[in-house]
């Protein structure tokens, strides 16, 4: 999915490129309003020290978990839009959402999508177990985004896409974790995918892991 990036460097005639500032100006006040009462409500800081987003595929959920020293659960956005099926993303075209544990790498003001966050898939998990499968050509620019429509990326509709810019510009992109889940596995029946691959018990138990930080009760 990409999420067109018009930098002056890379773009020429992008008169009309905004910088991150400009969006955290023009949409911040709103934003942040939208925002303060449900940080309120959980109880966390504004900014947090730290921001999970918790993407749960079989749900089609966002969790948004501000953390300053223990993960307080603010808010749940519902996933407008992502394609593919349960199960990781293994090459370019396969039309998959990623799973695993991600950074943030940048926001980009300029998104065909409104507005997004890029991921940093694939990470090294991904590459790792692709070169000991022989896998090359992974794809990659897998963003969360606004609007509601997306192929391989988490669509979320552009007022939500614009609290999560926000908060993550206000919080330092360094500090947000995105983890994206095939369902909840914080629920006792709920069973990882099955699929082919022998890393596959790896990659779950590295998302059960950070899943059983993100607990509201």
């Amino acid at each position: 999915m990409a999420a067109l990036w018009c930098a002056a460097s890379a773009v020429s005639g992008c008169a009309s490129a905004r910088t991150i500032e400009e969006v955290v100006r023009d949409v911040g006040p709103a934003a942040r309003a939208r925002l303060a009462p449900r940080f309120r409500a959980a109880g966390a800081t504004y900014p947090p020290r730290a921001v999970t987003l918790l993407v749960l595929k079989e749900e089609r959920v966002l969790e948004l978990w501000a953390d300053d020293g223990a993960p307080r659960l603010v808010h749940r956005y519902p996933v407008l839009a992502a394609s593919g099926a349960l199960g990781p993303k293994l090459r370019e075209g396969d039309r998959q959402v990623p799973e695993g544990v991600y950074r943030v790498l940048w926001l980009n003001p300029n998104s065909s999508y409104h507005l997004s966050m890029k991921l940093d898939y694939p990470n090294a998990f991904d590459r790792e177990h692709a070169r000991r499968d022989g896998r090359t050509g992974l794809g990659g620019d897998i963003f969360v985004h606004g609007r509601a429509v997306s192929i391989g990326c988490v669509a979320l509709g552009d007022p939500a896409i614009e609290e999560l810019f926000v908060l993550a510009a206000d919080t330092g992109v360094a500090r947000v974790k995105a983890v994206i889940a095939p369902r909840d596995l914080r629920v006792a029946s709920a069973r990882d995918p099955e699929i082919a691959a022998a890393w596959a018990p790896e990659l779950y138990r590295l998302v059960r892991r950070e899943l059983a930080r993100l607990r509201a009760d």
